[in-house]
């Protein structure tokens, strides 16, 4: 029996503005099951590795759409955590952030990110690009199944 590919999407990003656009852009289409959204750094990584005595209660997203620039713990951080862990080091994980830093995208290409967007200022422009994202990381890339 081939094992059934999860289609929900770990949003990662405390603004509610970005998060209802994504949601909208996203929603639009019909590959998407669920989206979980949580807005910090801590927060995702309970949501994906768990805490020191609790394993997480969830189930691996198919992606995770990190923000950089969150409270408690940086979007750098997490993706360096999810790199570093066992259950979460092949996770498809896309930064969507406002940093046109070449800094930034340095590190986070460094860290291992798989893609790396900058957040168009224009809404219709922002909701097509999360729509291509959202079509090719949900449908056309096929990454390693999680253990």
């Amino acid at each position: 029996m081939v094992p059934i590919e999860p289609t929900n999407i770990l949003l990662v990003e405390d603004d509610p503005l970005d998060v209802e656009l994504i949601i909208l852009a996203l929603e639009s289409y019909n590959f998407v099951n669920h989206i979980d959204v949580v807005d910090d750094g801590e927060k995702a990584l309970h949501y994906l590795i768990g805490r020191k005595e609790q394993p997480p209660t969830n189930p691996l997203p198919k992606l995770v759409l990190l923000d950089l620039k969150l409270p408690k713990i940086s979007g750098f951080k997490v993706l360096e955590a999810i790199r570093a862990h066992p259950r979460t080091q092949n996770l498809v994980v896309v930064v969507m952030t406002s940093s046109q830093e070449d800094k930034d995208l340095k590190s986070c290409y460094k860290l291992g990110v798989n893609s790396y967007i900058v957040k168009p200022l224009d809404f219709t422009e922002f909701t097509e690009v999360a729509r291509q994202m959202g079509f090719y990381w949900m449908m056309l890339n096929k990454p390693p199944l999680q253990n």
